[in-house]
């Protein structure tokens, strides 16, 4: 059976009901002329905003194209390539079904006054994005098995698969191809995802800080200027981003479980158990198979939500789209699994319960998956303790919620770290190295639930937006709001996905740069007492707090000029506030795009150019220590932000639902729940989406350029005269 033709159709099926679902929600009715006008403002900013993002993207993109194709070769400049034009695709569909899927949400809950069908909308619009996700992710993976694998299975091992280059560098083009892929995802979903989430963020703290916090006007009222900013921010960030960030996840764990079957084949212990060439290509195929597979499980669970009538529990009907994707998935890959396999004998390869072996491990992944959600799905809903811990502090002033909100995001890090551990310990026991691999492409087998879920949140919080700005009846606003209050909970559990699959591919795609600069046949070791290897480590982990901190200052300033801009229109336009003067949003919305645009470059420069220039100059072992350091203290920091971020936000969502007696929405409880909103929102959604995407980026990129800096570097040369 050619399992790739299952892929592909899994994936053209997958595009194809994306678009579908794109014009069913689009043949909506938007409602009335305010809101349509309003919706047009959202949806040109954020247009606006990207076409300035891709003029820098595309520049980058191509400089780091034909460096690729000098260093290394066509074939992998190509790769990139396609792997960018993928990941921009996806989240250019995505943001665009959001811009028109928020309006309708809006209409929805106007004129049905029934939360049911208005979840239904939303998350027919986010399914957009989580099919485009998994099909162009899928797609751009099976144009890279053909035309750069499948083609050329008829040669040698030997010529297919190390190879020389002018450099005198031996490596493979099939992985390093497939590395090429991986990497080009990743450098789109980097700028996205950093330039999205300074823009937002900057729009959204400008907005709180003088509309809320000082005007003492609601939230999304029209009188406030940097209100259209924000709504664009939800989608540049919350839905572009978010998309792009996730299909990089995708790809790389996908790509590091294939990338370590090629190091492994090659390994001294894998040729003494006689490891044939066609277990090699099945053990390349299985985890896009396994993707395959999930991929037409999502489209299961999708169509399970959008053609049933939904209950009032959006909870509810959320998690049953994922249980049902994510049942189907650990069934059906079993079978593939079983098919691929079986007739070999894997016991010598550390595939201890035989063919089975990689589909124990992913569902593994699958599991713990599923368990990182709820845990910070604990963290961040004001259903439980810990949020409700934080708008209890709340009345008691700002600084209690501060300090609660960052008790909560480090308690929370401890119980994922303990499953990821689990995780780790059990995929090894089933099958070695490529088990934690697998594991990791378990977690994100189901990917295009998560982001269809995941998505449906920020399309809430602008339907809400656009509800206030209307000035539509209340009870619309309770229906967005509630959606939105699920939204912020979904997004903590997406984000808990994002970081645990990154934790397990980093892993893989660390154990594939040890083999790839050690001596062929002498079992490859990264001895932490090595000084230079210690001094990387000390200094890789240091690498996301410099990272973070450059994030949280670049929001900072972009989101002062957006602060000093609405009170500069409070101050000279005293009609504003009156409503007999209108507010000026262009102004407002070119301060965030430019803000934004200038501050991405210097972090997301740093995260791609960090470890060629650390391995050009002190060598291999220095940028191995570097990725372990980054990786271990990234992780704790993704996980600490993001749930805190969250609680904090679900913690002022209390408030303001009422739930309180005595502390009313407006009030100083109110007040001080906002700030710490207002604090987490960086955290949240700026700075804990980047930090998964960045220990991937400097894993691949490190992959990418150890074959060369591993013999030519300045601290070998040096070494080398004295």
């Amino acid at each position: 059976m050619n399992w790739l033709v299952l892929v592909f159709f899994a994936s053209v099926l997958a595009l194809a009901y994306a678009g579908l679902n794109f014009f069913a929600v689009k043949r909506l009715d938007e409602g009335t002329r305010v809101m349509k006008d309003i919706a047009s403002r959202i949806r040109m900013g954020a247009i606006t905003f990207l076409n300035y993002e891709f003029r820098i993207i595309s520049m980058i993109t191509l400089v780091v194209a034909v460096l690729m194709g000098v260093l290394v070769g066509w074939y992998v400049a190509v790769a990139f390539l396609i792997g960018a034009t993928m990941s921009s695709l996806a989240a250019v569909v995505g943001m665009r079904i959001a811009t028109y899927a928020n309006v309708r949400v809006s209409n929805t809950a106007r004129t049905t006054k029934k939360l049911g069908r208005t979840l239904k909308v939303a998350f027919q619009g986010g399914s957009v994005m989580g099919l485009c996700v998994g099909g162009f992710a899928l797609l751009g993976l099976v144009i890279v098995y053909v035309v750069f694998g499948i083609l050329l299975k008829q040669l040698s091992i030997e010529n297919v698969y190390l190879v020389r280059n002018w450099l005198g560098i031996e490596f493979s083009p099939f992985t390093m191809t497939i590395s090429g892929y991986a990497l080009g995802c990743s450098i789109i979903a980097m700028f996205f995802r950093v330039g999205g989430g300074i823009y937002t963020k900057a729009a959204d703290m400008g907005a709180d800080l003088v509309g809320k916090v000082e005007a003492g006007i609601p939230e999304d009222d029209p009188r406030n200027p940097a209100t259209i900013a924000d709504n664009v921010g939800d989608n540049v960030g919350d839905v572009a981003g978010l998309g792009s960030d996730l299909l990089e996840s995708f790809v790389g764990a996908i790509s590091s479980a294939v990338i370590l079957a090629f190091h492994l084949f090659l390994s001294s212990e894998a040729k003494s158990a006689g490891m044939t060439p066609s277990v090699l290509e099945k053990m390349f195929m299985y985890p896009v198979v396994l993707a395959g597979i999930g991929l037409l499980a999502c489209i299961v669970g999708i169509t399970y939500i959008i053609l049933r009538e939904l209950s009032e529990d959006p909870h509810r009907e959320l998690n049953m789209s994922t249980w049902v994707s994510a049942g189907l998935t650990i069934v059906l890959s079993g079978v593939g699994c079983w098919l691929m396999f079986k007739g070999e004998d894997l016991t010598g390869l550390n595939f201890k319960l035989g063919v089975l072996s990689p589909w124990l491990a992913s569902i593994l992944g699958i599991v713990a998956g599923v368990v990182i959600g709820m845990i910070a799905e604990y963290y961040t809903s004001y259903d439980y303790a810990p949020t409700r811990s934080i708008a209890a502090a709340s009345t008691e002033g700002p600084a209690l919620t501060i300090t609660q909100g960052m008790s909560v995001g480090m308690r929370s890090t401890m119980a994922p770290v303990l499953v990821l551990g689990a995780t780790v310990i059990a995929a090894y026991g089933a099958a070695g190295m490529y088990g934690i691999a697998m594991a990791a492409v378990g977690m994100l087998s189901f990917v295009s639930t998560t982001v269809t879920v995941d998505t449906y949140g920020p399309i809430s919080d602008n339907a809400g937006g656009i509800a206030e700005m209307s000035k539509l009846d209340h009870d619309v606003r309770e229906i967005t709001d509630k959606l939105d209050s699920v939204g912020n909970t979904t997004a903590a559990i997406g984000k808990g996905f994002a970081i645990g699959s990154a934790a397990l591919a980093a892993t893989s795609l660390m154990v594939a740069y040890i083999f790839s600069f050690s001596p062929p046949d002498v079992n490859p070791i990264l001895d932490v007492i090595n000084p230079m290897t210690l001094v990387g480590v000390l200094v890789g982990t240091a690498l996301p707090y410099l990272f973070s901190g450059m994030l949280i200052e670049s929001v900072t300033k972009a989101a002062r000029k957006m602060v000093d801009e609405v009170r500069r229109q409070f101050k000279e336009k005293p009609g504003i506030l009156d409503g007999t003067e209108e507010p000026d949003v262009s102004s407002c919305i070119g301060i965030a795009s430019e803000g934004a645009l200038q501050e991405m470059k210097l972090p997301s420069y740093m995260a791609v150019t960090f470890p060629i220039l650390g391995g050009f100059v002190f060598g291999a072992d220095f940028v191995g220590g570097v990725l372990i350091g980054a990786i271990m203290s990234a992780i704790m920091l993704a996980l600490y932000t993001g749930n805190a971020g969250g609680a904090w936000d679900n913690g002022k969502k209390l408030i303001e639902s009422g739930a309180m007696n005595g502390h009313a929405k407006g009030g100083p409880t109110h007040a001080a729940a906002v700030v710490g909103d207002t604090v987490g929102d960086p955290l949240k959604d700026t700075v804990g989406p980047s930090l998964d995407i960045l220990i991937k980026i400097m894993s691949t990129i490190s992959l990418v350029a150890v074959a060369i800096f591993s013999k030519y570097n300045l601290f070998a040369w040096l070494s080398s005269l004295f």
